[in-house]
């Protein structure tokens, strides 16, 4: 049974609001963060770039997250993992979009995580 609250589930819901203060809280601001997308490696040593140059370029001002459609957590050693899969919905029209990621605290807070997103997968009807 996944927990209720955990840093990976708290992660999914800021960034599924879009409240990239309370992501801030949340990562460590040394992170060591990386990401991949279909078309690009991401990375970041630093919470200001992790979220300014990756998480708020994943998801723009013309993206709404309009659901968290699956959320599930597990620990996995000595990391977390957390999955999650967002509606989106922008100009050019309803998407699915599913991150994999594994993360490991550092003071209370995510020190090293390390994202893989499906991309923007079209939603038909």
């Amino acid at each position: 049974m996944p927990p209720e609250t955990s840093l990976g589930a708290d992660y999914a819901r800021a960034l599924a609001a879009k409240d990239f203060a309370r992501v801030a809280e949340l990562l460590h601001p040394r992170v060591d963060f990386r990401g991949l997308t279909p078309r690009r490696n991401w990375a970041a040593d630093d919470a200001g770039t992790a979220i300014a140059e990756i998480l708020q370029h994943w998801f723009d001002d013309g993206d709404e997250i309009r659901a968290i459609e699956h959320l599930e957590c597990d620990a996995f050693a000595d990391r977390e993992r957390v999955g999650y899969r967002f509606s989106v919905h922008n100009a050019e029209g309803d998407f699915l979009v599913e991150q994999q990621a594994y993360l490991e605290p550092r003071d209370g807070r995510i020190g090293w995580m390390r994202v893989v997103c499906s991309g923007f997968r079209p939603v038909d009807g």
